[in-house]
């Protein structure tokens, strides 16, 4: 893999330490400050419209007062598997994440992540998705699911590069999609810098 080392700032504007890790394995430097405050709710639309606006929320959260020549923003949202317009975003207890966990095992579903890229004080946003399927794991790892708190702060409730990755297999798409960025955005901004 080769680590970018870009004369550019870039700025990740998101909490999420997945991404990052992600993303400061690629590109040497990235400073990871996420935005505060940012309403994701959003209940119209299908689930591709709803990641693609959460995440332009965070793109008209981003001050112009910065010095950074790359800013990025992403998001990503489960799809239910059997409704495209309802989303399982991140869960808020353990009992949430124990409904979609359950939700989603033994099934395929869809997963969108959207990202932006702010340069030049202009943003470009892609979207795309990836399908997953979650084996028929017992009970007792349901359990073990919950008490790993590995469901925190994640899109459907897990993980596919934490607990969930025994249980989780990519069926299309690409990886990073699930993980939390559009794979179109990240090759344009390896392209760039």
């Amino acid at each position: 893999m080769t680590v970018h080392r870009p004369s550019m700032r870039i700025w990740l504007a998101s909490a999420s330490s997945r991404r990052f890790s992600w993303l400061n394995e690629r590109i040497d430097g990235i400073y990871h400050q996420g935005l505060d405050d940012i309403d994701e709710s959003i209940s119209h639309g299908t689930v591709e419209e709803q990641v693609l606006a959460i995440c332009q929320k965070k793109a008209a959260a981003v001050t112009r007062e910065h010095d950074f020549d790359y800013v990025i923003v992403a998001d990503t949202l489960v799809e239910d598997p059997d409704d495209e317009n309802l989303a399982l975003g991140k869960p808020t207890d353990k009992l949430t994440a124990a409904t979609m966990l359950l939700r989603l095992r033994a099934r395929r579903h869809r997963v969108f992540s959207a990202t932006g890229i702010q340069h030049d004080g202009e943003w470009e946003f892609f979207v795309e998705s990836a399908v997953v399927e979650i084996a028929d794991y017992s009970d007792d790892v349901l359990v073990e699911l919950i008490e790993s708190k590995s469901w925190q702060g994640k899109a459907g409730a897990y993980d596919l590069a934490g607990a969930m990755g025994d249980f989780a297999q990519l069926v299309d798409g690409a990886e990073i999609c699930v993980l939390g960025f559009a794979s179109l955005a990240i090759d344009e901004l390896l392209r760039k810098i």
